[in-house]
């Protein structure tokens, strides 16, 4: 496969043979987050068994990575088969050299859809250029901020409001662990699904994050926050080179007047600052309502996503995807949820979650 140049491009299927190499593409690239780490495709295999599709594309001449493309093959039950890059996360675009490589990478994504008889492609891109705030009205956005090189200084560039909401945590003799270890996965999971349940959303079973931890190692963090013995927040951050994503945050909502979140947040801003991180991606939030106010607080700005699907043939698809819409029937089902025992939750939660690409 040519790029209207004359170097030859190739693009493959990337084994496990090819980790290495395309992670060190990746951490080089300077749009790339930490979900477009092979990691990501792993940890949803080895939970979900959907089928990864991480395409890679080198140049013959230089035999050189020039681009990649994360994606992932999802069946759902009734629904049929279709391509998500990427599923559970805010993003999941092409990483390339050039446009024509990115394109060409996006195209022959296109042809797997066709060959492996899926209904639809989902890409999650973005976009890089400055939104006027009329563009950005009942978006959704992820929220970035750039971190100065160590601690002390993030926190002097804070407001004193924001100041004393991490005080207030501490004064509240809340304390924080950081780490990775299974207990900490435990109590992670068990604020985790309090929340979710509360906000009427299914849960992912324990052993994604299992999964998503020994995927990531040592570019993975958890923290927990605890009140006496008590886990009452929990957050867990993915890293790659110079930036770090927090896909899940939660805190008990019978503890929030302690500040909790405060104390979660500042913990995992904290090592990241002290850690050469230049970038900390708060996630998705719908811009000007609640989430996204307590993310722009931190001095986060928005970066407005632009999520798409397209059929076999490579043709968008109208109608809104979940990052612009929730849809009529959410706040039902919602509502519904939020009504049922915890323990229902997690075992419906766990089995259906797999199959919802949010």
């Amino acid at each position: 496969m040519n790029n209207n140049s004359d170097e030859q491009i190739v693009i493959q299927v990337a084994t496990l043979s090819d980790v290495a190499e395309w992670d060190t593409y990746v951490s080089a690239h300077k749009l790339a987050s930490a979900y477009h780490k092979f990691a990501w495709l792993n940890a949803v295999k080895h939970s979900y068994g959907h089928e990864p599709l991480g395409l890679l594309a080198t140049n013959q001449s230089s035999k050189k990575i020039v681009g990649v493309l994360p994606a992932v093959l999802m069946k759902t039950p009734f629904l049929g088969k279709q391509i998500c890059a990427l599923p559970y996360c805010d993003v999941g675009y092409a990483l390339a050299d050039n446009d024509d490589i990115a394109l060409e990478l996006q195209q022959f994504l296109t042809q797997q859809l066709s060959a492996t008889g899926g209904k639809a492609l989902e890409i999650r891109n973005i976009k890089t250029e400055p939104q006027s705030p009329s563009s950005l009205e009942n978006q959704k956005a992820r929220m970035l901020l750039p971190l100065p090189n160590s601690s002390e200084k993030l926190l002097a560039g804070f407001k004193s409001k924001l100041r004393s909401q991490i005080r207030k945590a501490e004064k509240n003799r809340l304390i924080v662990s950081l780490g990775t270890n299974q207990t900490l996965i435990n109590d992670f999971y068990t604020v985790y699904t309090k929340n979710m349940r509360d906000l009427g959303s299914p849960v992912h079973a324990k052993k994604w994050f299992e999964q998503i931890v020994g995927a990531y190692e040592e570019s993975c963090l958890i923290s927990v926050v605890y009140k006496d013995n008590t886990p009452i927040g929990g957050g867990l951050v993915l890293k790659n080179a110079a930036n770090a994503s927090i896909p899940w945050a939660s805190t008990l909502r019978e503890y929030n007047k302690l500040a909790p979140n405060m104390l979660l947040y500042w913990s995992l801003l904290e090592h990241c600052a002290d850690s050469g991180i230049e970038t900390f991606d708060f996630g998705r939030s719908t811009y000007e309502e609640g989430t996204y106010k307590f993310k722009k607080q931190w001095g986060a700005q928005p970066q407005l996503l632009h999520w798409q699907k397209f059929d076999q043939h490579g043709a968008l698809l109208k109608g809104q995807l979940a990052a612009t819409s929730p849809g009529k029937l959410r706040p039902i089902a919602e509502n519904m949820w939020k009504k049922l025992p915890l323990t229902i939750t997690v075992a419906v939660g766990s089995t259906i979650r797999p199959h919802i690409s949010l």
